[in-house]
């Protein structure tokens, strides 16, 4: 019978094209539930009114975190599905909101087939995974590696303190401290989610299993010079910091070549020139510097180069040059069990895959420190995430819901012959 069941995609597609419409941008067709904005709670109170409108209980804990729970009297380990439905500035209608909206279809499926499960299920829509702040605020508070200090210093692109945005949201920073969750409450977590990449479709399969979560560190970087008159300064008596930017930006390719690999990703996503006059020398150029890869030793050596590359071109053009470490997130592998149950579910339903890393970061890879986890992709058209080109096709995204949901009642153990009156 559990092959029989199937998600009902009408209803999954209703769910997330009405969720993409909270946050909605008309001028840039995008959307903008960054991390505890008014829309980012918004899109949290509606979820928790779409949970308990199916008849499950949820709620939401210091953290921002949303969790819906299937059988909320059933006591013991759950299977938690989950993602994320925070976005980045125009984003798409996808990423991590499928992960959630899927988890939550599945739980109806059981529902209305009236099974009775050994282990209860839960939805988790972890907060602020996008890092606005840096990190991943939500999940990581679930696992217990938020601290104090960095609640009390975290700030975004623009100098908005999360424990002050976290105050217009309703909430108190410092009691996410309180949203730890013993691990010992989790049988196994899984997440669905977009490849956010061109991998998939360039070899036309519809299911990635991942086998590692690629490391991601965040700096904020500046190099400091001396603005100055562009039209009396000469050219070899200027401290320029976008000269210093631009050298830095033509070295990327050779620190990758040299101390990276072909896994390893370099990028400088967010520029600011200061005084920002175009008759004025930049005294000051303050960017953003994301690196990424699945081996942790490369990924600190990638740091190191970039902090030497960075000192040179400083020393060369008579710069000053700082950086702060937003974020370090450690690469993290799945669970051996876990993608041994996708494979397995793919097979069974007929489902060419390809096991592959993730270049991306996912709450996974924090579920993972204290749970067996396991991950799955649906391909992107042209590759597209975090904008609103953004798109996944109707067919990948029930397929990827289908799977899910057959690993979880894997993981869910139905009882042979066993019946509920109700799922709530």
């Amino acid at each position: 019978m559990q092959q029989d069941l199937s998600v009902q995609l009408s209803r999954l597609q209703n769910d997330l094209l009405e969720l993409s419409h909270i946050g909605y941008d008309p001028e840039s067709k995008g959307v903008f539930r960054l991390g505890f904005n008014e829309a980012d709670m918004e899109g949290r109170r509606w979820l928790i009114k779409k949970f308990e409108d199916e008849g499950f209980s949820a709620h939401m804990d210091q953290a921002g975190n949303i969790i819906g729970k299937m059988n909320a009297g059933q006591t013991g380990p759950v299977v938690a599905m989950g993602s994320h439905i925070d976005s980045v500035p125009a984003g798409g209608m996808f990423d991590g909101t499928l992960g959630v909206l899927a988890g939550l279809e599945c739980m109806r499926v059981i529902r209305d087939a009236g099974l009775e499960c050994e282990y209860p299920l839960e939805v988790y829509a972890f907060a602020e995974e996008e890092g606005r702040f840096g990190g991943m605020m939500g999940v990581q508070a679930i696992v217990g590696e938020l601290n104090p200090h960095w609640l009390e210093n975290a700030h975004d692109a623009t100098h908005v303190f999360l424990k002050d945005e976290m105050q217009r949201a309703g909430l108190e920073a410092f009691r996410a401290l309180d949203a730890r969750v013993d691990p010992k409450h989790f049988h196994a977590f899984l997440e669905l989610h977009i490849e956010q990449g061109p991998v998939l479709e360039r070899i036309k399969k519809p299911i990635g299993v991942v086998e590692a979560i690629s490391g991601v560190y965040k700096w904020l970087v500046r190099l400091i010079g001396e603005a100055n008159h562009a039209g009396t300064a000469p050219m070899d008596m200027r401290s320029d910091a976008f000269m210093g930017l631009a050298d830095f930006a033509h070295e990327i390719p050779r620190i990758i070549d040299e101390d990276g690999s072909d896994k390893s990703r370099l990028t400088v996503g967010r520029v600011e020139l200061k005084p920002g006059y175009a008759h004025t020398v930049p005294g000051e150029a303050e960017f953003t510097l994301v690196g990424r890869d699945t081996d942790p030793q490369v990924m600190r050596n990638l740091a190191d180069s970039c902090r030497r590359v960075l000192s040179a071109i400083a020393r060369k053009h008579n710069l000053m040059f700082e950086f702060e470490q937003m974020s370090w997130l450690e690469p993290q592998a799945m669970s051996d069990k876990v993608i041994k149950s996708f494979c397995k579910q793919a097979e069974k339903m007929g489902l060419d895959y390809e096991v592959m890393p993730s270049g991306a970061g996912h709450d996974a890879q924090y579920m993972a420190k204290i749970t067996p986890t396991g991950m799955i992709f649906v391909p992107s058209v042209a590759g597209i995430s975090h904008s609103p080109d953004e798109w996944t096709h109707w067919q990948d995204v029930e397929t990827g819901s289908n799977l899910l949901l057959q690993t979880a009642l894997e993981y869910a153990k139905p009882k042979a012959g066993a019946k509920k009156k109700s799922a709530a």
